[in-house]
């Protein structure tokens, strides 16, 4: 058991708030995928996917997202709260994809992005916060789990 710190209360809570809007979003990705409001939410306002390959690139995201990232990270940024060590391995896995998948958008969607909404937006709120977060969370719990042995 690793009791959890205040650094560990601190994550989790900034995890559960960053991620239920992501949870949100990609639902509503796969239940309304051209509806206008989705379309704002992953695209731009007002804006259309580019094309039929973007479109289905942003329905396998919401997949993946919502079926391991996303799960992955909020079962771990609960579950670290009760001190089990293999919540600290799933919570390390899903930051670790969060990392992953970032590196991937970074390149697939950050040229369209940073043109609709500045360099600055998108490496703080629009993208960097998950990257940065996960980060922080990979470095934290590999700590925590090598400070058992």
């Amino acid at each position: 058991m690793l009791k959890p710190t205040l650094l560990t209360w601190i994550l989790s809570i900034a995890g559960i708030i960053l991620y239920l809007p992501a949870v949100y979003i990609q639902v509503l990705a796969l239940v309304r995928p051209h509806d206008q409001k989705t379309k704002n939410l992953l695209v731009g306002k007002n804006e259309d996917y580019h094309d039929k390959t973007y479109f289905s690139f942003c329905q396998g995201t919401a997949w993946a997202d919502l079926g391991i990232q996303i799960s992955f990270v909020l079962i771990g940024c609960v579950t670290v709260l009760f001190g089990y060590l293999w919540a600290y391995m799933i919570w390390f896995a899903g930051a670790f994809i969060t990392i992953y998948i970032h590196l991937v958008l970074i390149f697939v969607e950050g040229k369209h992005i940073t043109k609709k909404m500045g360099f600055l937006a998108f490496f703080t709120y629009a993208w960097g916060l998950w990257f940065y977060w996960s980060i922080i969370v990979v470095i934290y719990s590999f700590a925590r789990m090598a400070s058992i042995g």
